[in-house]
């Protein structure tokens, strides 16, 4: 095993601590592959990964090998949400189609083990971006460019898979994407809101009103970002990671959803520190120019007037989730002082929202 630190694993929380012998002994009987079982000798070194504010994810450490465990965060959960059992079958039949993928290792269903179900993946290893490249990292703009579209044009390329071929025909309801996302996130802000919060209704009721017809249906991620991304040694594509909210949907859907975080450079001083990925770097495609990128290559026709509709439903999207977070550490589920900081991300949002409908 590399004994290089891996970014972003340090220590676990106490409150997201689980019981290390149990899941050390369940996965060597439980494994997919037999060879991998040999290699799961001695109790891992548990590390924790610090970055999203939903599923919990974990480093597994063993002497030959890295291994990465997911499972649900503790406190109350949205309705449909944190399904390991999806998350893992989503992975293993997308693997077939899309090699962007980290490979499945085993599903946990029997919540005795540690208190919730989980399941264990290899770790691909590579480069995460996060808020800024790393330490010696200098790229100049035709690099930058060359990392921005080959991301984008992952995503066209899971856009383009055959859901059936994966045998992940049966993921979504059909058509009525877009009519069920505004209503259900719609539901789930009404379900999440605290009193410091403003509500949303001027947005939701716009979002109704204009709710465009579906454009297409495909196997969608919903969290589409560079920091969901690994690159190899040449910057490009090794994987994409975290396949909790994966469906079959609006592929526009999904792009809106994507840029609600592409914070640029000339961006007003609060929607800056929203800022996860180098998004503001010279050579970035500024979100515009990510639209027509994506619309020319997947043959898609929408106006700057028919986009607003889908901007303004991610950054609304972006809120929920946010609020969703916030609700558990208002209500004291978690004692992560960090998430205290989506209280004004929320309030930041309705704003942004209003700007872009007015």
């Amino acid at each position: 095993m590399d004994p290089t630190p891996v970014p972003g694993a340090g220590e676990v929380r106490q409150e997201d601590a689980f019981d290390v012998p149990a899941v050390t002994s369940w996965l060597r009987t439980q494994a997919l592959d037999p060879s991998l079982a040999a290699a799961l000798e001695g109790e891992p070194e548990v590390r924790q990964f610090s970055g999203g504010a939903s599923n919990l994810t974990y480093l597994l450490r063993y002497p030959d090998r890295d291994l990465v465990l997911r499972r649900p965060p503790t406190g109350q959960k949205a309705r449909g949400a944190h399904d390991m059992r999806r998350e893992f079958t989503i992975q293993s039949h997308l693997l077939q189609v899309y090699r962007y993928v980290p490979r499945t290792v085993a599903l946990c269903d029997d919540e005795r083990v540690i208190g919730s179900q989980f399941y264990v993946m290899e770790r691909m290893e590579g480069t995460i971006l996060g808020r800024d490249l790393p330490p010696g990292m200098d790229l100049a703009e035709p690099q930058v460019r060359r990392l921005c579209t080959g991301v984008l044009d992952r995503l066209v390329e899971l856009h383009s898979v055959d859901a059936e071929e994966a045998g992940l025909g049966d993921l979504g309801k059909g058509e009525g994407y877009v009519a069920r996302q505004v209503a259900g996130w719609s539901d789930r802000f009404r379900r999440a809101r605290t009193d410091d919060v403003g509500d949303f209704e001027e947005v939701m009721s716009w979002l109704d009103a204009r709710q465009p017809k579906d454009v297409g249906s495909c196997v969608i991620h919903n969290d589409y970002r560079l920091d969901n991304v690994v690159l190899d040694e040449f910057l490009e594509v090794r994987g994409v990671l975290d396949w909790e909210m994966a469906t079959l949907g609006d592929p526009l859907m999904d792009l809106g959803g994507a840029l609600a975080y592409w914070v640029e450079a000339d961006d007003d001083e609060v929607f800056a520190q929203f800022r996860r990925q180098p998004t503001h770097l010279p050579g970035m495609l500024t979100r515009e120019e990510v639209v027509d990128y994506y619309t020319d290559r997947m043959d898609l026709a929408v106006t700057p007037a028919e986009w607003t509709f889908y901007e303004v439903f991610g950054l609304f999207r972006l809120a929920v989730i946010a609020q969703q977070i916030y609700y558990r550490y208002h209500h004291g589920q978690t004692t992560n002082e960090a998430f205290a900081i989506f209280l004004p991300a929320v309030q930041y949002l309705e704003q942004r929202c209003r700007e872009r409908i007015r």
